[in-house]
C-alpha cells in the first residue's frame, strides 16, 4: 500500500511529492496537462511506449492497450499488452480511435517513420496525444536523439497527416529553472541506496520545491523557455 502510494507521488504528485520527488515540476505539469485534455482520449486507445500505463485512468477509453519496444526489460515489467520492432506496429490499418504517447518521441531516431504508423493504426478523424520534451537532460542514453521547439513538433506534426487541436507549453515559467537545478542534483548526487536518496531529496531538493511553488506565481511566465510540450492533433486524409 504504501509503496503503491509513494509510486504515485512519483507519477502525479501531491503535497508529498514535494517532499520526495525530484522532479515534481516536470511530473505534476505533464499530470496535469495530459489529465486536462484526456476526455478527447476515446474509445479503443492505444498507448504508445506505456511503461506502468501511468496515465489510463485520465481518459474516456473503452479499451486501453499498450505497446512497448520488445526488450528484455520491457517484458519484465509485463505492463505492455503488445510489442514490435521499433519500425512496425502490429496491428492492422484504422485499428484504434485514439492514440496516447508520451515521453517517447525523443527517443525515436526516425521521427516521420515513426509519426506514419501512428497515423495507419488510426482511424479517420482519430485523436493522438503527444508530449515530448523540449528543454531536458540527455536521458536513456544512448537512446536519446532529439529536442522539439514548439514550432518545430508542430511542423511534424501537420507533415505527417495530422491537424493540430491544441498546442500548449508545460512549465513555461520560473518552474523550470528548478526543476533543471532538482535535475543537476539528482543527476550528480543519487546513488543505488534508496535510504540515502530520500535523505538528500529531502535536503536539497525539498527546499527547491517550496521555494519554487511559492514564488513561480509572482514572476512573469517566458513562453521560450520550458519544459516540455503536449499536442492534441486529429488525423486528416492524406
Amino acid at each position: 500500500m504504501l509503496g503503491r502510494y509513494i509510486n504515485r507521488q512519483m507519477m502525479h504528485p501531491g503535497i508529498i511529492g514535494l517532499f520526495i520527488n525530484p522532479f515534481f515540476f516536470a511530473r505534476r505539469g505533464l499530470s496535469e496537462g495530459i489529465k486536462s485534455l484526456g476526455m478527447n482520449i476515446v474509445g479503443k486507445t492505444l498507448d504508445i511506449g506505456c511503461g506502468n500505463k501511468p496515465y489510463k485512468s485520465f481518459f474516456k477509453s473503452d479499451e486501453y492497450i499498450g505497446l512497448e519496444i520488445d526488450t528484455p526489460e520491457n517484458r519484465k515489467r509485463k505492463s505492455a499488452d503488445y510489442f514490435y520492432d521499433g519500425n512496425v506496429f502490429p496491428f492492422e490499418d484504422g485499428t484504434f480511435d485514439s492514440i496516447v504517447c508520451n515521453q517517447v518521441l525523443e527517443h525515436v531516431f526516425e521521427p516521420n517513420k515513426f509519426l506514419s504508423e501512428v497515423a495507419r493504426v488510426l482511424k479517420k478523424d482519430g485523436r493522438v496525444l503527444l508530449t515530448v520534451p523540449f528543454v531536458w537532460d540527455e536521458h536513456e542514453q544512448p537512446n536519446d536523439y532529439a529536442r522539439y521547439s514548439s514550432f518545430g513538433l508542430k511542423y511534424l506534426i501537420e507533415k505527417n497527416h495530422f491537424d493540430v487541436v491544441c498546442e500548449r507549453k508545460i512549465n513555461a515559467d520560473l518552474r523550470v529553472l528548478f526543476q533543471l537545478a532538482n535535475a543537476y542534483i539528482y543527476k550528480v548526487l543519487f546513488t543505488k541506496s534508496r535510504f540515502i536518496n530520500v535523505f538528500f531529496t529531502f535536503l536539497f531538493i525539498f527546499p527547491s520545491n517550496l521555494i519554487g511553488t511559492l514564488l513561480y506565481a509572482i514572476f512573469p511566465k517566458n513562453g521560450d523557455l520550458y519544459l516540455d510540450n503536449i499536442i492534441l492533433a486529429k488525423k486528416n486524409e492524406p
